[in-house]
């Protein structure tokens, strides 16, 4: 099989290291037309790259690894070239409809990616939840300085800085998924947000959000690129359950009412991190996403999201933004 990576910046690279581990029989391209980027995975990976997904040739599958707003285009180009698609976040919804028709008249995989839904943590929170099998509440605060981002660059350099690609928007589009799966559908949303950092961007930087959703549970869900602290506190509480979630792979906690005291619940068996990466950030996930996209092409198995399920999420998000 030869698979292109599409687009060679920080999710681009860690792709090419993820296939390489899922399979070292993959071939491996790399297409960008930064020379600087394409010379530095050459260096540092050992793949071939080339300038545009023409050149490449022969490709089976890419992975979209490009600004999120460039997406729509080359996964229509893609299709058109017979090539399985692997889509990192799109945040808007250009060209859902094409996409999803010519992927089906083509038999071809049109797989989005939604990395939280394949954390061992979102597993054991929602095997915690059947356990207690009563109402639930959750409040749930997500942040992070913008800056600080991408450290290597400045924050209006990349999609982050657009506002119809900006970071609020992308917290929403990476938590609102699996809080839909665990939870329910979202049925209504009330919302506070403005402005409140010096920032150099022209959209709100901070969100508060109650959510009601079709189960009956609702969440408080606070969002914000001003956090000086890069935070992820989640506690979710009913009559019969009690627990917490710092966002670490080693940070979720269920309380017991017994002995009275937190009990920590050990999601993983190893855990894969990267130093120059957030604690938050676990590459358990980005494999098992990537293990699923070739699952779906070689098994014909049902990934766990959708172009389908994201194109209601996004319709969310823009309920949230005022955006309809």
């Amino acid at each position: 099989m030869r698979v292109a990576v599409l687009g060679l910046g920080s999710m681009g690279n860690r792709r090419i290291r993820l296939i390489s581990k899922y399979s070292e029989t993959i071939q491996i391209v790399g297409v960008d037309i930064n020379e600087e980027r394409r010379r530095k995975c050459e260096l540092e990976y050992g793949v071939e790259t080339f300038c545009s997904l023409t050149d490449a040739a022969h490709i089976d599958c890419a992975f979209v690894c490009t600004g999120p707003l460039s997406h729509s285009e080359i996964i229509m180009q893609c299709l058109k070239q017979g090539i399985h698609v692997f889509s990192e976040l799109n945040l808007v919804v250009d060209g859902y409809e094409d996409n999803i028709a010519l992927a089906k008249q083509k038999e071809l995989v049109l797989f989005m990616s939604s990395t939280f839904l394949y954390r061992d943590e979102i597993k054991q929170i929602k095997n915690s939840m059947q356990q207690a099998n009563c109402m639930l509440n959750y409040t749930y605060h997500i942040g992070q300085y913008l800056p600080d981002w991408h450290p290597w660059e400045s924050y209006k350099d990349f999609f982050v800085g657009n506002k119809r690609s900006n970071g609020c928007r992308e917290i929403f589009a990476i938590e609102l998924p699996w809080l839909s799966e665990l939870f329910g559908d979202i049925v209504e949303v009330n919302v506070l947000k403005s402005k409140m950092s010096n920032l150099d961007i022209n959209y709100d930087d901070n969100y508060l959000v109650l959510i009601q959703h079709a189960s009956g549970y609702k969440g408080t869900l606070a969002v914000d690129v001003v956090s000086r602290k890069a935070v992820r506190n989640l506690e979710v509480f009913g009559e019969h359950l009690y627990l917490h979630w710092d966002g670490s792979p080693t940070g979720l906690y269920v309380y017991d009412f017994e002995a009275k005291v937190d009990v920590n619940i050990q999601a993983y068996v190893e855990i894969d991190q990267l130093d120059n990466y957030s604690g938050f950030i676990v590459e358990n996930a980005y494999l098992n996403e990537v293990i699923s996209f070739f699952d779906a092409i070689t098994e014909k198995k049902m990934p766990v999201y959708s172009f389908e399920k994201d194109k209601e999420i996004l319709k969310i998000i823009d309920r949230i933004e005022g955006l309809t």
